[in-house]
């Protein structure tokens, strides 16, 4: 059965934390209000600019070589395809896998690609599940997250621009300790939690069904947890969602859009835990965010790259089986900048 949930996997850890994911997109919202900041203050932009570039480091060496990636079709050469990493330097080895070594290399324990149409009337958050089987460019078949321990950040670009057939345009890496930062910025942040459930943890944080506003260290907890429930990863995928959207309704306010202040304050304490490649500065990623300015969390679509479930390896190692019949549909959406209507075809 194929699995076009959305799907962020991460690395459970001994303190509470909030998903990435699409942790670049929110921060492309804050910046996106520069217009209206500019409004009531003539130094606000070089300021803004100034705290993200400042605070952010850089992801050297991030892409393959020229020749080995594919050219930008015509029809989504003003679409934006952006690799998102998540790592968790909170890990640790009590029983978790540790994979907290970006942006140097290393493994990442959320990967996803944020595809934009050339449009700006969607963002599309594609999850790739960690051990996801495919050819990894010059060692065979092995799980996606192996492309970065046998060759960093680049062979992982280019394992998925080589099953994509598609550009990667930028690559940030994000880590989770980020989240706890920019929830507290903006004052907490509310969601309605549907199922009632209990941090795994000694002393671990309840969460009621309902209507609840997390601050930083409640949200961090709210997006890990799996352990609490009976199918694992997926009710902490839809819950991430719900944060993820929750935050974005949150960026989108009234009261956030007519605050520079709560806007600075938010990408100050979000930029530290960033890096991007280094392509992505300050301006590049302004002028991306004004041409969002019509994007709210119901325009966000999140879904996982789409497989089979899990299955073997042939030397016996549990592996998450891809769908490549619907990959290759998902591909050639990609390259025709048409994967709103991938989306709605396969009913996501």
């Amino acid at each position: 059965m194929t699995h076009l949930n959305g799907s962020f996997e991460d690395t459970d850890y001994e303190s509470p934390k909030k998903k990435k994911r699409t942790g670049l997109m929110i921060l492309l919202g804050a910046l996106s209000l520069v217009l209206i900041a500019l409004l009531v203050a003539g130094g606000y932009l070089f300021s803004l600019a100034r705290s993200f570039d400042n605070g952010t480091t850089k992801l050297e060496g991030a892409f393959p070589e020229e020749s080995l990636r594919p050219e930008k079709p015509e029809a989504a050469k003003d679409a934006v395809n952006i690799l998102l990493l998540g790592n968790d330097t909170r890990a640790t080895d009590q029983g978790e896998e540790n994979f907290a070594s970006l942006p140097n290399g290393g493994r990442s324990d959320t990967m996803m690609v944020v595809h934009i149409p050339a449009d700006r009337e969607g963002v599309y958050v594609t999850s790739i599940m960690r051990d996801t089987w495919l050819d990894i460019p010059g060692h065979g078949k092995a799980k996606v997250n192996a492309a970065f321990a046998y060759g960093g950040v680049a062979l992982a670009v280019q394992t998925l621009e080589g099953l994509l057939d598609t550009r990667i345009d930028h690559v940030a890496s994000i880590d989770f300790e980020g989240f706890k930062g920019l929830t507290d910025a903006l004052g907490g942040v509310e969601v309605n939690n549907p199922i009632p459930f209990k941090q795994h943890l000694k002393n671990g944080i309840v969460f009621p069904k309902g209507v609840q506003t997390l601050d930083g260290e409640e949200a961090l907890a709210f997006v890990r947890e799996r352990y609490a429930f009976k199918d694992g990863d997926y009710q902490r995928v839809r819950n991430q969602q719900l944060y993820v959207k929750a935050v974005m309704g949150a960026m989108m306010s009234k009261e956030t859009l007519t605050d520079p202040g709560k806007i600075s304050e938010t990408v100050k304490e979000f930029a530290p835990f960033v890096a991007v490649d280094e392509t992505l500065d300050a301006v590049k990623v302004a002028k991306l965010g004004t041409s969002m300015t019509s994007v709210r969390s119901n325009d966000m679509h999140f879904f996982t790259l789409p497989n089979k479930g899990t299955g073997r390896s042939g030397d016996g190692q549990s592996i998450v089986v891809p769908d490549m019949n619907v990959i290759s549909n998902f591909a050639e959406a990609l390259k025709k900048d048409e994967v709103g209507q991938f989306v709605e075809n396969n009913g996501l």
